[in-house]
């Protein structure tokens, strides 16, 4: 398991769980490391957690990668993926989704 050994990274760590509880450890695991990347640090722990948590679901879990090799653009892209996404997020026991708005969110939570 990562390490949490600063507040932040605790802050994290506590942000996943809440997140995504029902995640397997194999999917856990790499999403708690990706949320230490140094685009991150300047989000809050529970964007951060999300923002990595989709990005890896994105890519391991959809076909995004695939249709982006086949010359689909990005937000086409994802657009096709956004169910897929929303449904693992759902399996991991996530009440978040991709396309519903926080509290206190001027975005439509469209990552």
């Amino acid at each position: 398991m990562v390490k949490a050994n600063t507040p932040r990274q605790k802050a994290v760590i506590r942000a996943l769980r809440e997140l995504i509880p029902l995640a397997s450890y194999a999917d856990f695991e790499p999403i708690a490391l990706a949320v230490r990347a140094r685009h991150m640090r300047d989000l809050a722990p529970r964007d951060a957690a999300f923002l990595a948590t989709i990005a890896h679901i994105r890519h391991n879990h959809t076909d995004y990668d695939a249709l982006r090799d086949e010359g689909y653009d990005e937000d086409s892209a994802r657009h096709f993926v956004a169910d897929e996404i929303d449904h693992v997020l759902e399996n991991w026991g996530s009440s978040r989704r991709l396309a519903s708005p926080q509290p206190n969110d001027d975005q439509t939570g469209t990552v």
